[in-house]
């Protein structure tokens, strides 16, 4: 149970807690005027401060961002199991620590000398020791969340604590809030785990069926189909680029054997021209040979009888002196032809042979260039292959996962159906559970509104999720609504603490009992006072005075449970003894 609540500053009103109904009074007092209100006097502080001192982080929360708190200290008492004496827990806005006296956290640091001691520990040391003392949660690895556990036990109005009973925040995860509530109740907590595995599954999947369908995010996954095709070309280039690799040879003075066989293409191309250049000078010898003939001169002696002149023995003989000298030059012309033939001849064969010679050099260095390669060609033609491996591979996880996702809703929808049946099974196994909570309810709430309405709390596996449902048959109103919460979280602080799932306090802020009729208001406080007595528990509520004196004039007497001191709307007769 809870103790006390206070702080190091001495304007701070310290709050005392008892045993069973505890009410906290926000009051007007004889000198507040019309202008005054009981609104900022503390009472929805009172249970951030005891969030806050039980775990709860402090970024989100405005309360913790005033100047004015960040250097005080903040301190709760309260009852600790297997603790024969009230543990004290403080905390400052500035701070991450959490000061224990005695350190309950059990850590394996802590202890050493079997004698528990003041200490400061972090902040999730602090709510892994909530969970497991307050909650009994089995270990770390359990997905049930303390911290959500103690909003089922101190809802916050700030926080949407009050819109629905199966939920503590706005925007809260279904299935987050039941397996909490799986834990508090005693249902098996594994299968309402296994829907939020589902869930997220089920999210993902639809998100990548979104993201297949966009041209560009579809490349990431892609069609089944397609891909199959994409990796048949692929293995077939692997295929291929291996057994290239398996038969090169690496050739020792590629490079050399390279430039060389790059020489003899060109000498051998060098070569070729210059015999196209003597083939056609053999060609014009040729020619020039065969065109050489005797001159014929009888036309002269001829052309001197048809002029009737008679040449003389002297012009004869030199005549013929020239014409024996004309045919000398002719013969030595024919034959010096004939000799630059031979040459030309011979010079084109011995080109003949060498390039013959020069061809089968080039022939053996280009077989055994084609046969094998450097060594960084080697490397080049393996890395080629590594590249599409490592592309196969690709392919192949995204053609898996597109099976995968192509299968996924009907693999999903199978599982659901096979996990709505197990947890038909499980509830059909904890009727008895099940049972207790929902004649509890049924009580509570037949209390508040009478024998004719018939309230229920019903728990039913769906394909979806575990749903627990919460009504009372009246007219819907926001009155209802909040005392339908009121007896849900009654009903289920009552069968954790019984069973040892959840600690032996529940609080409340006022503005559970907005919109409430006071013959509600007066019968749910009654209500709470004997079921905390009978179970030995402790409820501690929020109130403005005019509310009490509601239900006050209904016949309940608050006397019994009303703690000092009282809030009043003066400047310094709020929780803190301040305004800021």
């Amino acid at each position: 149970m809870l103790r006390s609540l206070g702080a190091d500053d001495e304007r701070f009103k310290t709050l005392h807690f008892r045993e069973g109904l505890n009410l906290l009074i926000a009051d007007q007092t004889d000198h507040s005027a019309d202008t005054d209100s009981r609104n900022g006097v503390g009472k929805s502080s009172t249970v951030e401060l005891l969030h806050y001192l039980l775990g709860a982080n402090t970024q989100k929360q405005s309360l913790w961002s005033q100047e004015a708190l960040a250097r005080h200290r903040f301190r709760l008492v309260m009852d600790w199991p297997r603790q024969s004496e009230p543990i004290t827990i403080e905390r400052r806005p500035t701070s991450s620590k959490v000061y224990l006296q005695p350190d309950v956290s059990r850590r394996t640091d802590a202890n050493l000398f079997g004698e528990q001691f003041a200490a400061e520990i972090g902040l999730k040391d602090w709510q892994w020791t909530i969970a497991r003392d307050l909650y009994h949660v089995p270990s770390t690895e359990t997905p049930v969340s303390g911290r959500t556990l103690m909003s089922f036990t101190m809802r916050r109005a700030d926080t949407g604590g009050f819109q629905q009973p199966t939920s503590t925040f706005s925007g809260q995860s279904p299935h987050e809030a039941m397996i909490c509530l799986s834990h508090l109740f005693g249902l098996d907590v594994g299968l309402a785990t296994e829907y939020r595995t589902l869930s997220q599954q089920d999210t993902t999947r639809k998100k990548l069926v979104e993201a297949a369908k966009d041209p560009v995010w579809g490349k990431i996954v892609g069609r089944s189909a397609e891909l199959r095709g994409e990796i048949s070309a692929v293995e077939q280039r692997i295929t291929e680029l291996r057994q290239q690799v398996d038969a090169f040879q690496v050739v020792p003075g590629y490079e050399d054997l390279r430039r060389e066989a790059d020489a003899l293409d060109r000498q051998i191309r060098e070569l070729r021209d210059l015999d196209e250049v003597e083939r056609h000078n053999l060609e014009q010898m040729i020619r020039a040979t065969a065109e050489v003939e005797e001159p014929d001169d009888r036309y002269l002696e001829q052309a001197y009888r048809q002029l009737n002149i008679v040449l003389a023995g002297e012009v004869r003989r030199r005549f013929d002196e020239v014409r024996s000298f004309h045919h000398s030059i002719v013969r030595n012309r024919d034959k010096q032809l004939q000799e630059e033939t031979e040459l030309l001849q011979q010079r084109l064969a011995e080109r003949e042979r060498e390039r013959e010679q020069l061809g089968q050099r080039l022939a053996a260095l280009l077989r055994t260039l084609q046969e094998g390669g450097a060594l960084d060609a080697l490397t080049a033609l393996q890395s080629v292959l590594a590249r599409e491996q490592a592309t196969l591979q690709a392919l192949r996880n995204r053609f898996q996962a597109a099976q995968t996702l192509e299968a996924s809703r009907r693999e999903i929808e199978s599982r659901r159906l096979a996990l709505e049946s197990a947890m038909t099974d499980d509830l059909n196994d904890r009727t008895e559970i099940t049972s207790e909570a929902s004649r509890l309810f049924n009580v509570f709430a037949r209390q508040l509104y009478g024998q004719s309405h018939n309230p229920y709390l019903a728990f039913e596996a769906r394909k979806q999720r575990l749903d627990i449902e919460a009504k009372i048959d009246a007219d819907g109103s926001r009155g209802i609504h909040n005392m339908v919460i009121f007896c849900f979280d009654l009903t289920a602080a009552v069968i954790a603490h019984r069973n040892q799932r959840g600690p032996d306090f529940l609080v409340h802020d006022s503005h559970l009992y907005d919109g409430v009729d006071e013959r509600q208001v007066s019968a749910a406080l009654q209500l709470a006072a004997d079921v905390m007595s009978d179970e030995g528990m402790q409820y501690i509520v929020t109130m403005n005075s005019d509310d009490l004196h509601k239900a006050e004039t209904k016949g309940f007497d608050p006397d019994p449970h009303v703690i000092e001191p009282i809030l009043t709307d003066q400047p310094d007769g709020g929780l803190f003894g301040f305004r800021f």
